[in-house]
């Protein structure tokens, strides 16, 4: 415990009279700032008035109100694997993040309320930098009607951002509900971030608009916040891959998935991509169902069906198709989801 007076403090083991100015002085930047200095301007941009915080930054902890039920997640994002700097401006990158978070807690049907922020940083970065950083959680935080009510800073020799988000619902809705008969529906098309990191990642020059909107959904996932899931029964954010998440629910559910192309391909936004996969001779599917890029078969009719799979739980059902299922969700996944398109927020729930 330490001891606070108005002119020294005392820390159990060391020697009262240790000058106050030591307190926060942890140099936080080699351009001459220390976290005391952060904290100020961290303070000044979270800043809230909302009743149910009774007090927030600044103190060894927040102290809330919270709800009756109460859902909590947490995800992390590291410089170079989630994340890099010469592709994302740190406004960018903050409501990325951020996005991630909240994401995971609409996934559960849950409405965000506040969020943790613990941050590592290599001191290269300006003040400007890291307010930046900060303005971009606090923007998509209102978006999603959270409040930052707290964190940590530290250094490290890379830049680590670990995010902490609480939300509140009647009624969780979990991956394990889908039932036989359920209609399987996306809250929008996938497959946009991956695109963006396609272009980024093959240096491409291209300028139409749905390349612009491909490198936006990249940098900063749009999230529709008003979206309504409340009457599906089971429920997950997009945040890996297509395949991968409805492999999870299928799982979970032990039930079968059987994606019908071609209400994807009747998606206002398909053409769009598809388009934008065309000029950069990409198979469209694999940036929709495995979140990165492959080139196309030669027959796009074949192409399209080899993403035309059943996902499938280990046990129970769907023993015919099983292995058919195996040997196409192993083609896809023959490489790892690269996580720079992991954070492409969509949702994918069902509903009889």
């Amino acid at each position: 415990m330490v001891c606070l007076s108005r002119e020294n403090f005392a820390v159990e083991g060391k020697r009262k009279g240790t000058p106050c100015s030591s307190l926060g002085a942890m140099a936080i930047s080699d351009g001459g700032f220390n976290e005391a200095q952060v904290i100020a301007r961290l303070k000044e941009i979270f800043a809230s008035t909302d009743p149910r915080i009774s007090l927030g930054i600044g103190d060894d902890a927040a102290v809330v109100s919270g709800a009756k039920a109460q859902v909590l997640t947490t995800d992390m994002a590291v410089s170079g694997v989630h994340f890099r700097t010469e592709w994302s401006s740190a406004f960018e990158i903050g409501r990325k993040v951020t996005a991630a978070n909240t994401a995971d807690l609409l996934a559960m049907s849950a409405k965000p309320d506040y969020l943790l922020v613990a941050v590592a940083l290599t001191g290269s970065e300006t003040m400007e930098w890291i307010s930046d950083l900060a303005r971009g959680i606090k923007y998509e935080a209102d978006l999603a009607g959270a409040h930052v009510v707290g964190g940590d800073i530290s250094r490290a020799d890379q830049v680590v951002i670990s995010m902490t988000a609480i939300g509140s619902t009647n009624k969780a809705i979990t991956r394990s509900g889908a039932k036989p008969g359920d209609g399987i529906y996306l809250s929008s098309l996938t497959g946009w971030s991956a695109a963006g990191l396609a272009i980024l990642s093959s240096g491409s020059k291209e300028d139409m608009e749905s390349a612009q909107k491909a490198l936006s959904e990249f940098k900063s996932p749009t999230i529709d916040y008003g979206f309504d899931a409340s009457k599906a029964n089971a429920l997950c954010d997009v945040s890996d891959a297509l395949v991968i998440q409805a492999a999870q629910m299928a799982e979970a559910s032990k039930v079968c998935f059987n994606f019908d192309l071609t209400k994807i391909q009747a998606s206002a936004e398909f053409m769009e991509l598809e388009n934008l996969a065309q000029r950069m001779d990409i198979d469209i599917w694999s940036w929709i169902f495995a979140g990165r890029g492959s080139r196309p078969s030669g027959n796009r009719h074949r192409s399209a069906r080899a993403f035309n799979w059943r996902s499938y739980p280990r046990r129970g059902p769907c023993k015919r198709s099983r292995r058919r299922g195996s040997e196409r969700l192993a083609t896809f996944l023959k490489r790892p989801v690269d996580f720079y398109a992991a954070i492409s927020i969509f949702f994918i729930f069902l509903n009889t």
